[in-house]
């Protein structure tokens, strides 16, 4: 039973490793099987399996009075099943893209407001949505255009100065 528990705190150990060596042992798998088992013997997974072999073995051994080799099967079952959902939840993760970052040339075609007068072939300040947030560029325009006008940009300068012409006349 000491063994069992031995190897369950080796286990949780490992854990503790991966936070700071995590992806020590990711690139092992890289390329075999079209990358179906990327991450197979990552910390973590190898972490899980070595806690639940070692926990699920003692926890066996010491209520039951099945033997050792009947805690050994248990613990291979619940090591195997738990490193199996932790690697599948970990490429899940992996697999999970966030929405592009939002760039200055998304910006056109959008609407917003003048919060610096723009001067004719001047710059001026205007705020504008990007992604769901404000954020307030330079923008030049050929027209002049006072302060709470609403402007469409029509075109982009540079990542923080677009052009834009007045929604009405």
């Amino acid at each position: 039973m000491a063994l069992f528990l031995g190897l369950g705190l080796a286990g949780i150990a490992v854990l503790a490793l991966s936070l700071v060596l995590d992806g020590l042992l990711d690139g092992l798998f890289d390329g075999a099987s079209a990358g179906a088992l990327d991450g197979l013997l990552s910390l973590p997974v190898a972490a899980g399996f070595v806690a639940m072999f070692g926990f699920v073995g003692a926890l066996v051994h010491g209520v039951t009075s099945l033997g050792t080799t009947a805690a050994v099967v248990a613990g291979l079952l619940a090591g195997t099943a738990t490193g199996g959902l932790t690697w599948a939840f970990n490429r899940a993760l992996r697999r999970d893209r966030t929405v592009a970052t939002p760039t200055a040339e998304g910006l056109v075609g959008t609407t917003g407001t003048v919060v610096t007068e723009i001067r004719p072939d001047g710059f001026g300040e205007v705020l504008l949505r990007s992604g769901g947030q404000p954020v307030k560029v330079s923008a030049r325009s050929t027209a002049a255009i006072e302060r709470g006008k609403q402007v469409w940009v029509d075109g982009v300068l540079s990542p923080t100065a677009v052009t834009v012409r007045p929604t009405r006349p």
